[in-house]
C-alpha cells in the first residue's frame, strides 16, 4: 500500500496513480486487519441491537470514543452471558472494515462480564425491572400441596442432586416423580430449564403422562457464572407464570438467583426441597395414631356420661306399674258402666224414633194433603186450558193447518199442561205447610197483641162521641164519654159536676167501630 501512496517531492500529487474506491477500501481493510488481527478490549455496552437475521449489534465505548461491533449468529447463540447496555465487558475479536460506510468495527468472538461486580451490577438491574413487573410479588405465589401424588423435577439427571431429592423423598413419604433432564450450566441452560418448566405445565390432567401436582427446579452450588443460567429473563418468567407450584432449589443456602424470588417457595438446598414437598409418614402416622386415641377417648368419655345421664333420669321416673295400674282401674271402672250407658242410650234413640214415626202416620199425611189438593182444584186450570185451546183453534182455522199438525200441537199443549200441573201440585205441597203455619203464627201474634187481652187483664178503653181519648187532659166539663171493659161492656158517663144520667136500655148513640190497635202494639192512653 505504501507504494501506491509514497511520494517523495512535494507537489508530485498529479503524477500519482489514480485508483478506485474498492481498491482504497481493500488497501484499508488489510493495513487494519494486518495491523490488529486479535484484540482483547474492556468497554462499556453501549446501543444493543437484534435483527432478525440472529447477528448482534453493538457499540462498544469508554468516556471518550466508540467503537462499532458485530457477535455473527453462531457465536451469539453460544455465548454464555449476552450483552446488555449500561453492562462492562471484556470482548475478544478482530478489527476490520465495512466499506459500506466508510467505517472500521469489531467482529466480537468472545463476551464475558468484567469481573464479578458487572455481573452484580447487571443483576440487579434485572430484578430491579423484573420486579417493577410484579412477577415477585407475594399474591402471585401458590401455596404448596400437602401431599402431592406426582413430582416433577427439573435437574441434570447425572448429577448428585437428583439422588438427594430421590433418597429423601423415599426416606419421608415415597412419591411418582418425573424427572425433565436439562443441561444446568452454560449456553443452553436458560433455554432448557425455561422449556421444561412450560412443557410441565402443558401435560393434561387424566394423559397418558401424569400432570404433577408440584414442581423442584434443582442444581447444585457454584460460582456466579455458573448460575447465571437460574438468572435469565427467560426462566424467570417460566417460572412466574407456571400454574403449578415451583420450588426454587438453585445453589447453597448462600446463593441466591432471580427464579429464588419468581418461585412460590425457596428451598436453601435440594435436600430440603425435597422436605418442603412431602412430610413425613412416619410422623403422620404418629399424629393419626394420636388423633384416633382422642377419639376413642372422646367417644368413651362420652358414652359414660350419656350413660350417666339416663340412669340418673331413670331414678325419677315413676315405675311402670305405677303408671299402668291407675290407668288400667279406670278402665275397669268405665267397663262395668258401659252396659247401662248403652242401655240407657238405646232407650232414648228408641223413643225419639218412636216420636218421629208417629210424624209419618199415613192418616196425618193425608191430611196434610188435602187441603192442597182442594186449593189445587180451586185454581182456574180448566179455563186456562180451554183458552189455550180455543186459541189454538183460532190459529188452526186460520191457517188450516191439516189434523196431523192439529193433533201434534194439541199433544204437546196438553204435555206442556200436565208437566206444568205436576210442577204445581209439587209446588203446592211443598209450599202450603210452611205458609200454614206462618198464618198461625201470625195470628197467635195478632190474638197476643190485640187490645182485648189488655181489657181482660182489668183495663178499659175510653170513648168521647166514637173517638178513641188517648189523653186526659182534652176532656172538657160535659162531655159524654163511653168506657168499654172486658167483654164488651160500655157505661156512659159524663164529665165533672154533672150527675151521670144512666143511658136508656136502648142502644147508646152510634158510635164509630173502634179500630184495631196497630201492628206496634200501641193502645192509647188507658184509665
Amino acid at each position: 500500500m505504501s507504494d501506491l501512496f509514497d511520494d517523495d517531492e512535494p507537489g508530485a500529487g498529479g503524477n500519482a496513480p489514480t485508483v478506485t474506491i474498492s481498491e482504497l477500501s481493500g488497501a484499508v481493510k488489510r493495513a487494519i486487519e494486518g495491523g490488529f488481527g486479535h484484540v482483547r478490549v474492556r468497554a462499556e455496552v453501549g446501543r444493543v441491537s437484534r435483527p432478525r437475521s440472529g447477528h448482534v449489534y453493538l457499540d462498544l465505548k469508554d468516556d471518550r470514543a466508540v467503537l462499532a461491533s458485530v457477535i455473527w449468529k453462531g457465536v451469539a447463540s453460544k455465548l454464555r452471558t449476552q450483552p446488555e447496555e449500561g453492562m462492562e465487558v471484556i470482548v475478544t475479536g478482530r478489527l476490520t472494515t465495512f466499506a459500506g460506510q466508510s467505517r472500521y468495527q469489531m467482529v466480537i468472538e468472545s463476551l464475558a462480564p468484567a469481573g464479578v461486580g458487572a455481573l452484580m451490577a447487571m443483576l440487579e438491574k434485572r430484578r430491579t425491572a423484573l420486579a417493577a413487573e410484579g412477577l415477585f410479588d407475594a399474591e402471585r405465589k401458590r401455596p404448596i400441596p400437602f401431599l402431592p401424588k406426582v413430582i416433577g423435577v427439573v435437574t441434570s439427571p447425572s448429577g448428585a442432586v437428583i439422588r438427594d431429592i430421590l433418597h429423601r423423598l423415599r426416606d419421608r413419604f415415597p412419591r411418582e416423580v418425573l424427572v425433565w433432564p436439562v443441561a444446568v450450566q452454560g449456553e443452553r441452560c436458560a433455554e432448557q430449564v425455561a422449556a421444561a418448566i412450560r412443557g410441565f405445565n402443558a401435560l393434561q390432567h387424566g394423559g397418558p403422562v401424569p400432570r404433577p401436582d408440584l414442581l423442584i427446579v434443582a442444581r447444585g452450588g457454584g460460582s456466579l457464572e455458573d448460575l447465571w443460567g437460574f438468572n435469565e429473563e427467560i426462566v424467570v418468567r417460566a417460572a412466574a407464570n407456571s400454574e403449578i407450584p415451583l420450588i426454587s432449589a438453585v445453589g447453597h443456602e448462600t446463593d441466591t438467583t432471580l427464579i429464588d424470588h419468581a418461585a412460590d417457595r425457596r428451598a436453601p438446598t435440594p435436600t430440603a426441597a425435597a422436605e418442603m414437598a412431602v412430610p413425613v409418614r412416619a410422623e403422620l402416622r404418629a399424629a393419626l395414631a394420636q388423633l384416633d386415641e382422642r377419639r376413642v377417648g372422646g367417644m368413651s368419655r362420652m358414652l359414660r356420661d350419656r350413660s350417666d345421664r339416663i340412669r340418673a333420669n331413670a331414678r325419677a321416673l315413676p315405675r311402670p306399674q305405677a303408671l299402668v295400674s291407675e290407668r288400667r282401674q279406670r278402665l275397669d271402672m268405665v267397663g262395668d258402666k258401659l252396659p247401662a250407658a248403652l242401655g240407657r242410650t238405646a232407650d232414648r234413640k228408641r223413643l225419639a224414633l218412636t216420636r218421629a214415626s208417629a210424624a209419618l202416620d199415613p192418616a196425618r199425611l193425608t191430611a196434610r194433603l188435602a187441603e192442597p189438593r182442594v186449593t189445587l182444584r180451586k185454581l182456574s186450570l180448566s179455563r186456562a186450558l180451554a183458552g189455550r185451546i180455543e186459541r189454538a183453534q183460532n190459529a188452526l182455522s186460520k191457517h188450516r193447518l191439516d189434523a196431523t199438525i192439529l193433533s201434534r200441537s194439541v199433544t204437546q199443549h196438553r204435555e206442556r199442561l200436565t208437566a206444568r200441573t205436576d210442577r204445581l201440585t209439587r209446588a203446592a205441597a211443598r209450599d202450603l205447610p210452611d205458609r200454614r203455619a206462618a198464618l198461625a203464627s201470625l195470628s197467635r201474634t195478632l190474638e197476643t197483641l190485640s187490645y182485648e187481652k189488655t181489657l181482660e187483664r182489668g183495663y178499659a178503653v175510653v170513648w168521647r162521641d166514637g173517638e178513641l181519648v188517648k189523653d186526659g187532659n182534652t176532656l172538657t166539663p160535659g162531655d159524654h164519654l163511653t168506657i168499654e171493659f172486658a167483654g164488651k161492656v160500655t157505661t156512659p158517663v159524663l164529665v165533672e159536676g154533672e150527675a151521670a144520667r144512666p143511658t136508656p136500655e136502648t142502644k147508646p148513640k152510634p158510635r164509630a167501630k173502634p179500630r184495631p190497635p196497630k201492628a206496634d202494639g200501641g193502645q192509647g192512653s188507658l184509665f
